[in-house]
């Protein structure tokens, strides 16, 4: 069992919460995820990107977005309860060296997963800037966090209602003008299709982490297969980090649409269960 430890919520649908895990604390590297379940009455496998760990406090923090019912179930936990099964860390590590200039970009809850990548690029002796964007105000997270990282950090909104308005890819072209070595794109998919775009205008070599269907995170059952340089990869074994050069981001948000049906019902769903609960309808 692992006791959560804090519970933070950034905005109506997403939440950050630090987690009792010795075991994956003390292993876990930039880039690895988390496989959750509940437990009990629920048991849905939800892969969560470790947003950062604390090794001498034994504890890692995910952070998450209520959509479908697993992660609506999720987020109704609270300080104290406990998570059956939190399995990992899963996926490869980012690769992390001194690649000299280095962008990094997040879009939405992607800026989650980017942090200790950024972290660790940054130790690596990285003169790392960071681009951070969302559709407004309320849903820009770990600003502060990635400040201190990049003092000079840019922050976008579609409707400018906060930073800058504009699309991440715009600043991101800004700054692949000025010359860059390295780029790492983590938010929608396709947010990081755009971005390996405007890397490409400047020959720019860009990594992407991919979010895709996913059930055993073990590389057993192939939900999460996508295609990488015309091959057939696993984003749970062989990823979840790609040359975004090489994915098909086609073929993969095709995949990535096939329950949204069940999903957009699901998370209608949850959300009258919860204003029933709060007696709103």
């Amino acid at each position: 069992m692992f006791r959560i430890v804090k519970k933070v919520q950034f905005s109506p649908e997403v939440f950050s919460m630090t987690i009792e895990a010795p075991m994956i604390a003390k292993e876990r590297k930039a880039g690895q995820f988390v496989i959750i379940q509940k437990g009990g009455d629920f048991n849905e496998r939800i892969p969560l990107t470790i947003a950062d760990a604390d090794e001498k406090q034994g504890t890692i923090t995910i952070v998450f977005q209520a959509v479908g019912e697993g992660t609506h179930i999720l987020a109704r936990l609270e300080e104290g309860d406990f998570i059956e099964n939190v399995l990992g860390p899963l996926g490869s590590p980012t690769h992390i060296e001194n690649f000299g200039k280095v962008v990094c970009v997040g879009g939405g809850i992607g800026v989650a997963p980017l942090y200790p990548i950024a972290k660790a690029l940054k130790e690596a002796g990285n003169d790392v800037r960071v681009i951070i964007g969302a559709r407004n105000k309320s849903l820009i997270i770990e600003e502060d966090m990635m400040r201190a990282i990049d003092p000079e950090l840019i922050v976008v909104t579609d409707d400018g209602s906060y930073g800058r308005k504009a699309l991440v890819t715009e600043p991101l072209g800004e700054l692949l003008e000025k010359g860059a070595d390295q780029v790492v794109a983590i938010g929608p998919a396709p947010m990081m299709k755009f971005c390996v775009k405007t890397a490409e205008k400047t020959n720019t070599p860009c990594i992407v982490s991919l979010n895709t269907i996913m059930i055993d995170g073990t590389g057993m059952c192939g939900g999460c297969r996508v295609l990488v340089g015309g091959e057939t990869k696993f984003v749970c074994v062989d990823g979840p980090e790609f040359d975004g050069h090489l994915v098909d981001w086609d073929n993969m948000m095709k995949r990535q649409r096939t329950y949204k049906s069940q999903e957009t019902e699901a998370h209608h769903r949850c959300h009258v269960d919860m204003q029933i609960e709060e007696g709103l309808a």
